[in-house]
C-alpha cells in the first residue's frame, strides 16, 4: 500500500499528480491490484486510499453475513417504510425461515431452497400461505441484491412457487340474508347491532369498522367514509391507527336506511357521555371497540340465534354475496368493497357469479327462439 507522486510527464493539465496503489485479496483469495486515478494533493490521495480500504472491509463483512443477519437488516430498514401490519406479517413469516439462519448469504443455493420448500410442504399449510412465505423469501433476497450486491440470478432461475393441483379450494363462509336477519334479531345492544349491520351491509374490514369516527358518518347524504384502520401494534399497545389497506380502500359508500336509523340511535346514546365529540369512535368511545369484544359478541349471538359460526371477515363475504345475488355490477361491487382491481373481486367471488352466467345464456337462448 502506498501513496506516491507520479512522474511530472504524467501530471494532468489541472495539476493532479498524486495516486495510491493497493494490493489485496478478493473473497476467493486471489491477489488483486488497485491503482487509483490522480489527485491534486497527497492528503486527497490518502483519503481516497482510506475510503477504498474501508469499502473492502465492508465488502468482506458482507461476505460473512448470515441469512439471519440479512433478515434483521431488512426488518430494520423497513421500520419507517411500511405499515405496522406489514411489519407484523414479516415477523410471522420470519418464523418459517429459521432453516436458512446460519447459512452465509453468499453461499445460498438452489439446494438450500429446495430443502426449505420440502420442509414447508410438510407443515400442511394452505398453498396461498406457502406462497406468501415464498414471496417474503424473495423480498429478503431482493433486499440483499439491492443493498449488498449479492447475486442470486442462478438461484432465481430455478426457484418456483408452491403448487398443489390436488388441493381442494377452501370453502368460503357467508350468510344469506335470512341467516343474517335471524342473527341480528337476538342482538339488543344498539352498539353491537349497528356494528354487525355495518359489517354486513357495507362490507367493511374489521379494522375499517373499528376505525370509524362520527365525522365519517354523513347522515345528510346517507354515506359513510373509510379513511382509517385500527390494528394491533407491534410494541404491545392495545391498538394503533393506520391508513387503510390500499389506496382503493379509501372510499365513500352509501348506507341503507336500516343502518342509518340505528346509527342515529347509537349517536344519541353516546352523546349523553361526558366529553363526547365528532372524533369519538362510532363503535367504542374515545377508544375503539376491542377486536376480541366484537368477536366474542358475535359468537354469543350465533349461539343464541342458532346460525352457523362465521368469522368477522366473513361478514364482508356475506356482503359481496348479497350484492352479487341481487344484480350488482361487478365494477360497483369492487368499488364498494375497496378492491384495487376488478380481478381481485372476480377471483375471490367467481363462484358467486355462476347464476349470472346462466342468466346470460338464457338471454341468448331467448334471442334465438
Amino acid at each position: 500500500m502506498a501513496v506516491r507522486q507520479v512522474r511530472e510527464e504524467e501530471w494532468t493539465k489541472d495539476g493532479r499528480k498524486w495516486k495510491f496503489e493497493v494490493k489485496y485479496k478478493d473473497i476467493f483469495g486471489n491477489l488483486k491490484y488497485k491503482g487509483s486515478g490522480k489527485y491534486h494533493t497527497k492528503r486527497e490521495a490518502q483519503q481516497a486510499e482510506r475510503d477504498f480500504l474501508n469499502a473492502l472491509d465492508k465488502a468482506s463483512d458482507v461476505q460473512v453475513m448470515t441469512f439471519k443477519e440479512l433478515c434483521e437488516k431488512h426488518f430494520e430498514y423497513q421500520q419507517d417504510k411500511v405499515k405496522v401490519t406489514t411489519l407484523r406479517n414479516y415477523q410471522k413469516r420470519r418464523q418459517h425461515m429459521h432453516m436458512f439462519d446460519d447459512i452465509k448469504v453468499n453461499e445460498l443455493n438452489i439446494e438450500h431452497f429446495e430443502a426449505w420448500k420440502k420442509e414447508i410442504n410438510a407443515k400442511g399449510l394452505q398453498t396461498t400461505t406457502k406462497n406468501d412465505l415464498y414471496k417474503y423469501l424473495k423480498c429478503i433476497l431482493n433486499y440483499g441484491a439491492k443493498w449488498y450486491n449479492y447475486n442470486f440470478s442462478s438461484m432465481y432461475n430455478k426457484m418456483t412457487n408452491f403448487n398443489d393441483p390436488n388441493e381442494m379450494p377452501k370453502e368460503m363462509q357467508f350468510w344469506t340474508k335470512e341467516e343474517f336477519d335471524k342473527f341480528i334479531l337476538v342482538e339488543t345492544d344498539i352498539q353491537f347491532k349497528a356494528a354487525f349491520e355495518t359489517l354486513y351491509y357495507c362490507g367493511l374490514r374489521s379494522g375499517e369498522l373499528r376505525g370509524l369516527t362520527w365525522n365519517n358518518i354523513d347522515f345528510l347524504n346517507k354515506e359513510l367514509s373509510i379513511n382509517k384502520n385500527i390494528t394491533v401494534n407491534l410494541d404491545g399497545k392495545k391498538y394503533v391507527v393506520t391508513t387503510p389497506k390500499t389506496k382503493s380502500s379509501y372510499r365513500t359508500i352509501p348506507m341503507p336506511n336500516v343502518l342509518i336509523e340505528d346509527l342515529r340511535e347509537l349517536k344519541q346514546e353516546q352523546s349523553k357521555y361526558h366529553g363526547f365529540n365528532e372524533n369519538w369512535y362510532v363503535f367504542g368511545s374515545y377508544e375503539p371497540l376491542g377486536k376480541s369484544r366484537l368477536r366474542d359478541r358475535k359468537n354469543r349471538d350465533c349461539d343464541l340465534a342458532g346460525v352457523k359460526q362465521i368469522r368477522i371477515h366473513d361478514f364482508r363475504h356475506s356482503c359481496a354475496s348479497l350484492l352479487i345475488n341481487n344484480g350488482a355490477n361487478i365494477t360497483m361491487v369492487a368499488k364498494y368493497l375497496g378492491h384495487t382491481k376488478i380481478d381481485e373481486t372476480l377471483n375471490t367471488y367467481s363462484h358467486m357469479f355462476k347464476g349470472k352466467l346462466d342468466n346470460i345464456v338464457d338471454t341468448i337462448n331467448k334471442l334465438n327462439e
